[in-house]
């Protein structure tokens, strides 16, 4: 399995078969590997009974409540990968920056980042200040089944430099472009420090026990590749660089004509939303580095077919699952987060069908 092998009541993972990891590693696993981002969370009744009362921060440092929320995917539907309950700004709030996140609207950053001042004004973020996350994790190697992978998670530079120089979501993301071309020296310094924030986190839940990761630049697609490859690259390599023991996955969404780039960040297994067929990513993927081994990806149905009765969803996991062969491996996920009022018998049933082609 690799150098990322835990032990586990005893034995270890080389014990089992762990599909997404024999997937990640461009291996042939016993099925397809699937899991769905923001499968723990919103669309499940037991996750919204537990979190009733209790903030969102709040939640994700709270062990227990971690723990739980983890698990309830994986009871209900069966997945291969569990994808620890967090937020990408928990290591800003756990560092202490003044954010917080607002029903309806999302992070909201009290102080937004405008001059260098402010910059040096962010603090580090040290393994102690997310040590309620690392206990979460601890706590889910004793309950996870050994044949599924624990995922840690965390945003990458770009994303939560976009939170805490807008001061909370945008749509154009006006005023980080224009400290970006207007003041790159300020950028560079803005993204290596949010870099070693990341890091950190990410190496808090590698040392906790975590088998995959995934960085999320959840908002690169809203920049042309030269300015990713300029502003961007450089702080993502960074981070991924910094890791060698597990498959770390990069996402972003509308990233199509960054993939190449992404993978050039240091990812083995290269997220692909569902605006791009999983046989054309690989064809790009390939053709940018062509020296390089088969790519992974991971991806990419719809989120919004849920709505769509089974019918259709089958149409479509058919259609990606026989794609996703064109890669070296292929983990099936969605082309972005489980939406709010999706149906959670018709995931089951989705999980059901890939595992059975």
């Amino acid at each position: 399995m690799g150098p990322w092998k835990k032990e586990r009541d005893g034995l270890t993972v080389s014990d089992f078969a762990q599909p997404l990891l024999v997937a990640a590693r461009g291996g042939t696993p016993s099925h397809t590997p699937v899991w769905f981002m923001r499968q723990a969370g919103r669309s499940l009744p037991e996750y919204r009974a537990l979190r009733q009362g209790t903030a969102m921060l709040d939640a994700c440092m709270d062990p227990e409540m971690v723990c739980e929320i983890t698990m309830q995917p994986i009871r209900r539907h069966g997945v291969d990968g569990a994808i620890l309950f967090s937020d990408i700004v928990v290591p800003l709030k756990a560092a202490g920056v003044d954010l917080d996140i607002v029903a309806g609207t999302g992070p909201v950053v009290a102080n937004p980042v405008r001059t260098l001042d402010d910059v040096n004004a962010l603090p580090q973020l040290h393994a102690e200040q997310v040590q309620p996350v690392a206990d979460a994790i601890g706590l889910l190697l004793k309950e996870l089944p050994a044949e599924v992978a624990l995922i840690g998670f965390a945003g990458a530079p770009f994303t939560l430099a976009s939170y805490l120089v807008e001061g909370g979501p945008s749509k154009n993301h006006e005023r980080t472009k224009a400290l970006m071309h207007g003041n790159p020296e300020l950028w560079h310094a803005l993204l290596a420090k949010i870099a070693d924030i990341t890091a950190a986190f990410l190496h808090a839940q590698l040392d906790a026990g975590v088998q995959a990761v995934q960085l999320f630049d959840s908002w690169a697609g809203a920049l042309s590749e030269r300015d990713y490859r300029e502003f961007v690259l450089p702080h993502s390599k960074r981070v991924l660089e910094t890791i060698s023991t597990v498959p770390r996955i990069h996402f972003g969404v509308g990233t199509g004509e960054l993939l190449p780039a992404m993978r050039e960040a240091g990812a083995d297994v290269v997220g692909v939303d569902w605006r791009l067929p999983l046989d054309v990513a690989v064809e790009r993927l390939e053709r940018a580095h062509p020296e390089l081994p088969k790519p992974v990806v991971q991806g990419n149905l719809d989120p919004a077919l849920f709505f769509a009765g089974f019918a259709a969803v089958e149409r479509e996991v058919r259609r990606i699952h026989a794609e996703g062969k064109a890669a070296a491996g292929h983990i099936f996920n969605l082309g972005h987060g489980v939406l709010p009022d999706t149906d959670p018998e018709i995931i089951t049933r989705t999980v059901e069908l890939i595992h059975s082609l």
